[in-house]
């Protein structure tokens, strides 16, 4: 209850404090008519601007009325086809998505990571704030990237591939049913950081759902026991996703159109050469600054992905 309270105060309080203050500037609009002071307009102007900033912030979470939009998130990306170029770009996307977090001032825990030869295999995030979910799940496909590759001494033109999977971190009241004969738990010598225990222990914990082929893995805690307790809340996150997707596709069957995430049906295309453009195919949002985008400016897309979803 006090949970739900403390969500409508989050989403109350932010208008009540614009409208003020537009009324403020109405007030000073109003007291300064009818002089002619270049710097009352200007700093005018600046504020309108900036109040015209926090209006698309706060409308944009209108659209955020899923039942899990304010949770934390699940952030999988996971290389495709390709070896090195693949490994390069799913890092890149990594990256990217570390850099948006930092924007937002989002917590990020590194679950699970592979690496591999130019880059990493796959990595599994999550990503701690206000409606990380919300925003992230716009993020979920396949996306695409063109350019000349560091790694081909021709220099030939590469087209490379990454999967991004993302669910909502579900609390104790969602219940997913689990049959445990359809899980195979296996145990492995975690990587990477964590020290002397972490190597020396078959602390890593996989989960393998064998009916819907959902593969989750923890390595980031220092326990066997508390890496499998994650990962099953990652397995729980995945699968609710994954039953909400085969419900939503039972209902499209007499839908006129219902495109499903697939490695020829990318959501989003990244090229580099012979132009730079970030180009979103559901939304048609188109960004030229590829360097900005790599760097995490990605909220238009999220914006454009939003309001695409509140319409169809």
């Amino acid at each position: 209850m006090f949970a739900k309270l403390n969500e409508l105060k989050e989403m109350f309080y932010p208008w009540k404090e614009l409208i003020k203050q537009i009324d403020t500037i109405d007030e000073i609009i109003e007291a300064y008519a009818e002089e002619d002071d270049d710097s009352i307009a200007a700093e005018v102007i600046s504020d309108i601007e900036q109040l015209q900033k926090t209006f698309g912030q706060l409308k944009l979470k209108t659209l955020l009325s899923g039942r899990f939009d304010a949770n934390d998130c699940f952030l999988s990306v996971h290389a495709g086809a390709g070896g090195t170029e693949a490994c390069d770009w799913a890092q890149m996307l990594m990256r990217m998505y570390l850099r948006w977090c930092e924007r937002r001032n989002f917590k990020v825990d590194i679950l699970d990571i592979l690496e591999a030869e130019g880059g990493v295999k796959s990595v599994m995030m999550q990503v701690k704030g206000n409606y990380a979910y919300g925003y992230l799940q716009s993020e979920a496909g396949v996306h695409r990237l063109v350019r000349i590759s560091p790694f081909d001494a021709n220099k030939r033109r590469h087209t490379s591939f990454t999967s991004v999977y993302a669910s909502p971190v579900v609390d104790d009241s969602v219940v997913v049913d689990i049959d445990p004969q359809d899980l195979r738990i296996d145990t492995y010598r975690a990587g990477g950081a964590g020290g002397q225990h972490v190597n020396k222990t078959d602390s890593a914990v996989r989960i393998t759902h064998l009916k819907s082929g959902i593969v989750v893995q923890c390595q980031n805690e220092r326990s066997q026991h508390m890496n499998k307790a994650l990962a099953m809340k990652i397995l729980t996150s995945r699968l609710y996703e994954y039953y909400k997707e085969e419900q939503e596709k039972e209902h499209a069957k007499y839908a006129v159109e219902k495109k499903e995430i697939s490695w020829g049906n990318q959501i989003r295309s990244y090229v580099f050469q012979p132009y730079t453009m970030v180009k979103d195919h559901r939304t048609d949002t188109q960004i030229g600054n590829i360097q900005a985008v790599m760097d995490g400016d990605i909220d238009a897309f999220i914006e454009s992905y939003l309001r695409w979803k509140s319409e169809g």
